[in-house]
């Protein structure tokens, strides 16, 4: 007897990992911890989810108050700005009303002029400048200019002109008084109609030698085409079209420019004044404010700590901000000039921020409050964005007059405007942190307190089967007299108890098992001999077998048309190609020539292999004898063809048949016979012709007589002109992703090659099959055959 050497597994110690106490331990320990974990994870998730409801609500209110309270502010800076613009509003309209009062009543306006024109404070002595060209009054409440296409060749002014410097006297009377009171006011002036621009303003200054010096070329052109093109045209055509005037108002403002005489960034607001009849403009009273005045609207402004306002023109160009608000807003400052005025472009579109050039102004009367980063200092920084327009007005664009609404604007910092509801957030985040980390000191002790009192329990729940270990141990190490001692009345006391009686039977069977062993050996090596001569045999079958095969394929070759044999044929010139997927393939191919008249067999057999081979040669063989016995009617050649392989293949019990046809060639005319794949004709033209086979036989060996079936179709083939015969090896021919190579591949493949020889043609398309096939297994007999007509 001899002991076969068993690998002994270590000992299993009482705390190992693999010991049933620790895997005890750690399935209890597990499921104690996945309760504490659950219990103590909801109650944490409950904490978060009252921290985050708290957090949203708290937030949510804080936001809404923060929101109001920018609405509520904009929306009272915006009534500011129009109670400003309203009140120079007001005193432009009492100026003008004043200057129209007098143009619908000629009589006293000719009196008051001359009232006027006799008190010599109030008189205007108007004085030839010859450097200039111009006539100006020396001094008094206003300073009046005539320019010198107002003048006469005296260098007085015009009759007609003359009279209205007197009749306009009366803007002495009313324009100082209203530049004094109300709203701050640079200047207020009044311009005679387009024939007759005279220009009178209040306080008086020397606005001619201004003039000259800041705009020169001013006196050599009509006033209003020079300063203000477009707006004499737009009143005009308010009159012919009331309703292009969109704003109620006939208040018309201009954009921010520097003003000549002071220097200064300011607005002009322009009303025009009506002949008596009111068909045509009678010239225009107006009123300069400082942009400082509307700038004190937008500067006084206060948010949170940097906040700061805004207003822009619906273009984007803000006319009004703090210094710091214009470093925020990252705005560019560029001067726009003229021939008349200068102005300020300070787009927001021209923002170095992104997210100002891209701002959207409001389209409506309502207040719009928008989210947007800001870079300051590399870093992105939230902040809010207000919008609220103003009240619609006439705009001056320095080329007609159009409607303008401006919006004013706040930014603040989000940072700042929400420093309280960021603190709330962080007090509830930190209360919520001490609550998490309290739960989470309570889950650790617990699972602590729990493993020890696991522990304790553990050893006399496993003691049996420490017992049950040890006894197995012994029993491996062929100790077979041992046996375990119960002492208790559990599950584990019944393995006892089995484990004993198992200990007993093996000490039982033990005895006996190299006896039995021997005689598996002897019955094992009787069965390893028989095998090996099993193998030897087959090994010497395969051989056999083999050289068969190459035999019935080398018969198979021998038997194709030979190059000498094709060349011997004057007429036509013919190549063919067979490649069999097995060693023995099924295809058929001949061609057989006899007295000036040629015969192309080609045709497929079931299937491939020996079988298939062997039915190939026998159709060759009736072929070629039926060809040496002269038989020179096609149907009648296949009717006795199919006779002499049904009989064979009957009489070999085979389930084989095929598809067979053929081509008879003769004085440049093909007789096609035969079921078999379509016919391919390319013409010397190049023109293509698809010829199917399916009504001209059917298939051979299938059945004793097929006469009924055979028929015949005559084909011209005349010089130049080509015929492809093929078997389905070529168009079922699959690439590596499953795809065909399909009739029409083989159509173009052979309308490419057809300036070639029959030989440079059979090429060409195998080569173009066996790119298409790639890596793919070939599965079935390719055949080719190629007749051009020399």
């Amino acid at each position: 007897m001899v002991d076969n050497a068993i690998a002994q597994p270590p000992a299993v110690g009482r705390f190992s990992r693999r010991s049933f106490r620790a895997k005890f331990i750690l399935v209890v320990g597990a499921a104690v911890l996945f309760d504490l974990i659950l219990g103590g994870g909801i109650a944490i998730w409950n904490v978060q989810r009252l921290s985050h409801n708290a957090t949203q609500q708290v937030g949510e209110g804080l936001t809404e108050a923060s929101e109001e309270y920018l609405r509520t502010y904009i929306n009272t800076t915006a009534e500011r700005a129009d109670l400003l613009l309203d009140q120079v509003h007001s005193e432009v309209e009492s100026l003008a009303n004043s200057m129209q009062g007098l143009i619908d009543n000629p009589d006293l306006r000719q009196g008051l002029g001359t009232t006027i024109e006799a008190n010599s404070q109030l008189r205007d002595d108007l004085v030839y400048d010859a450097a200039g060209n111009w006539a100006q009054n020396t001094g008094g409440a206003s300073v009046i200019s005539v320019w010198s296409y107002l003048l006469g060749p005296d260098k007085k002014p015009l009759p007609e002109v003359d009279a209205l410097v007197r009749q306009s006297a009366a803007f002495n009377l009313f324009a100082p008084g209203l530049l004094a009171t109300g709203a701050p006011k640079l200047q207020m002036y009044y311009v005679g109609p387009k024939d007759r621009p005279i220009m009178r303003t209040t306080p008086y200054s020397q606005q001619a030698q201004t003039f000259d010096k800041l705009y020169p070329g001013h006196n050599n052109m009509n006033f209003w085409d020079f300063f203000f093109p477009g707006v004499y045209e737009g009143w005009q055509n308010w009159i012919k079209n009331p309703s292009s005037r969109n704003v109620t108002s006939y208040i018309t403002t201009t954009a921010p420019y520097i003003d000549a005489i002071t220097g200064k960034l300011i607005v002009s607001f322009f009303h025009p004044l009506w002949t008596k009849d009111r068909s045509d403009v009678a010239g225009m009273t107006a009123a300069d404010i400082t942009l400082d005045q509307l700038a004190g609207v937008v500067q006084s402004v206060n948010i949170a700590r940097t906040g700061f306002g805004f207003l822009a023109m619906s273009n984007g160009n803000v006319i009004a901000t703090s210094k710091a608000g214009e470093e925020i807003l990252g705005l560019k400052s560029s001067d726009v000039g003229g021939q008349g005025v200068t102005g300020i472009n300070r787009s927001l579109r021209t923002s170095s921020q992104p997210a100002i050039a891209s701002l959207q102004l409001p389209q409506d009367q309502g207040t719009t409050i928008k989210h947007i980063f800001l870079n300051r200092d590399g870093e992105d920084v939230p902040y809010l964005v207000v919008l609220k327009q103003l009240r619609p007005a006439n705009l001056w664009d320095g080329k007609s007059i159009v409607q303008e609404t401006m919006s004013l604007g706040f930014v603040v910092s989000e940072r700042e405007i929400y420093h309280a509801l960021i603190a709330a957030q962080d007090n509830i985040s930190k209360a919520t942190s001490r609550i998490v980390d309290y739960q989470l000191l309570a889950v650790l002790v617990s699972l602590i307190i729990v493993l020890l009192a696991v522990f304790a329990i553990s050893g006399r729940i496993t003691a049996g089967l420490s017992a049950l270990t040890d006894a197995a141990r012994r029993l491996q190490n062929k100790d077979y007299s041992v046996r375990v001692k119960v002492q208790t009345r559990d599950e584990i006391a019944e393995v006892g108890h089995a484990f004993n009686r198992m200990a007993e039977e093996i000490s039982f069977h033990t005895e006996n098992l190299e006896k039995l062993v021997d005689e598996r050996t002897r019955e094992l090596e009787d069965a390893n001999e028989e095998i090996t001569t099993l193998n030897e045999r087959l090994r010497s079958e395969n051989v056999r077998l083999g050289a068969e095969l190459d035999i019935a394929r080398h018969i198979q070759m021998m038997v194709l048309p030979k190059a000498n044999e094709l060349n011997d044929i004057q007429q036509i010139e013919i190549a063919g190609y067979m490649a069999p997927a097995d060693e023995v393939g099924g295809d058929y191919y001949d061609v057989l020539h006899e007295s000036g008249r040629v015969k192309v067999g080609i045709g497929d057999v079931t299937g491939h292999g020996l079988e298939s081979g062997v039915l190939m040669l026998m159709v060759q063989s009736v072929a070629r004898a039926l060809q040496e016995k002269g038989s020179d009617d096609p149907k009648m050649f296949l009717e006795v063809l199919n006779r002499a392989i049904y009989k064979n293949i009957e009489r070999t019990n085979s389930d084989k048949h095929l598809t067979l046809a053929f081509l008879d060639y003769h004085d440049q005319n093909v007789t096609l016979s035969g079921q078999h794949e379509d016919v391919l004709v390319i013409r010397r033209d190049g023109a293509m012709e698809r010829i199917d086979t399916g009504d001209l036989g059917f298939p051979v060996g299938l059945e004793s007589d097929i006469s009924a079936f055979v028929a015949t179709r005559n084909l011209p083939f005349a010089s130049g002109d080509i015929i492809i015969l093929h078997t389905d090896g070529v168009t079922e021919a699959e690439s590596p992703s499953g795809e065909l190579f399909g009739f029409d591949r083989l159509c173009a493949s052979a309308h490419d090659y057809r300036s070639g020889g029959a030989d440079e043609i059979v090429r060409g398309i195998i080569a173009d099959l066996m790119a298409h096939i790639g890596t793919q297994k070939i599965h079935d007999d390719i055949t080719l055959v190629v007749m051009r007509h020399r």
